[in-house]
C-alpha cells in the first residue's frame, strides 16, 4: 500500500500516485513537490532561531511521475534575513525551483499590540467531504488529502473555505514539517475556488507564493480562497491561510485559463 507521496531512493525521490494531479495523468498537483521542495531546504539548512517567511514556487514545467531531485543553497547568508534556494530536477531538466526568505525570531516588544484577528471559519468537524474534479483515477492527491469544506467545493464555482490535511507523510518514514503542510495546501486554492467549468476550462498557476508571520500548529490548515479571472485569459487565486487557533499567512497564485482542448 503506498504510504507516502515521495519515496527516498539514494539521492532521489520517487513520486508515487498519490502526487499525481487533475491535469494530466502523467504529471504531479503542484503542491506535493513544492511541499518537497520546502522539505528538503528545511532539513539541509537547518536554524534554530529563524522561521521562513515567504516561499516562492516557480513551476517552470509540468512535474513528471518519475524520479526527482532536490538541489539546494543559501543564496543569500546573513544573521538576521538569509535567502535560501531549492531546485527540482527530472533527469537534467529543471522543472520547479523556489526561494524562501528566513528571518531570526526574537522576544517580542513588551508592548506589542496586536490588530484583531478576522473570525476564524468554523473548524473542520463542521466541514463537508465534497467530491474531487473527476480524474479518472482512483489514487492521486484528491486521496493523499484530507478535505473538509466549511463553504463552497472543487466542482461548485466561486469562493471556498476549506480545511485540508495530509493523509500520509511528504517523504516515507518521515513526520511532515509545518512548512510542507502549508504548501502541500496552499496549491490548491485555484483548484478549490475557480469560478470556471473545470469540464470546459483549465486555470492552471505557474507560481505559488506564500506568506507566514508563523507556521501552523496541528495538522490542518484553512484556506479561505477566492479566485479573480479577466477576459483575456489570466487570473490570480488568493488564499487567506489559518489553523484551527487563528490566522498564520496568506497564498497568491498567478493563473493561465484557457479552454480545454477539443
Amino acid at each position: 500500500m503506498v504510504d507516502a507521496l515521495f519515496l527516498p531512493d539514494g539521492g532521489s525521490y520517487v513520486p508515487t500516485e498519490l502526487t499525481r494531479g487533475p491535469w494530466a495523468a502523467d504529471a504531479q498537483h503542484g503542491g506535493p513537490p513544492a511541499a518537497l521542495l520546502g522539505t528538503v531546504m528545511e532539513q539541509r539548512h537547518q536554524r534554530g532561531d529563524g522561521q521562513i517567511v515567504r516561499v516562492t514556487v516557480e513551476i517552470l514545467r509540468p512535474v513528471p511521475m518519475t524520479p526527482l531531485r532536490v538541489a539546494t543553497e543559501v543564496i543569500r547568508p546573513g544573521r538576521n534575513v538569509e535567502l535560501l534556494g531549492a531546485s527540482l530536477h527530472a533527469g537534467e531538466v529543471e522543472v520547479m525551483r523556489a526561494t524562501a526568505w528566513r528571518i531570526r525570531t526574537t522576544a517580542p516588544p513588551a508592548a506589542a499590540d496586536r490588530p484583531p484577528e478576522r473570525a476564524l471559519p468554523p473548524g473542520p468537524d463542521a466541514g463537508r467531504l465534497r467530491p474531487f474534479f473527476p480524474t479518472g483515477h482512483d489514487v492521486g492527491y484528491h486521496t493523499a488529502m484530507d478535505a473538509r469544506f466549511v463553504t463552497g467545493g472543487f466542482t461548485e464555482p466561486g469562493p471556498a473555505t476549506v480545511w485540508m490535511r495530509l493523509r500520509h507523510p511528504v517523504v516515507a518514514g518521515e513526520e511532515p514539517r509545518p512548512l510542507a503542510r502549508v504548501l502541500v495546501a496552499a496549491d490548491s486554492g485555484n483548484g478549490v475556488s475557480g469560478v470556471l467549468d473545470y469540464r470546459r476550462w483549465v486555470f492552471i498557476n505557474p507560481d505559488l507564493t506564500v506568506y507566514l508571520h508563523r507556521m501552523p500548529r496541528g495538522e490542518w490548515v484553512c484556506l479561505d480562497a477566492r479566485t479573480t479571472v479577466e477576459p483575456h485569459g489570466v487570473g490570480l487565486a488568493e488564499s487567506v491561510l489559518s489553523d484551527v487557533e487563528g490566522l498564520i499567512g496568506r497564498g497568491l497564485q498567478s493563473l493561465y485559463v484557457a479552454e480545454r482542448p477539443g
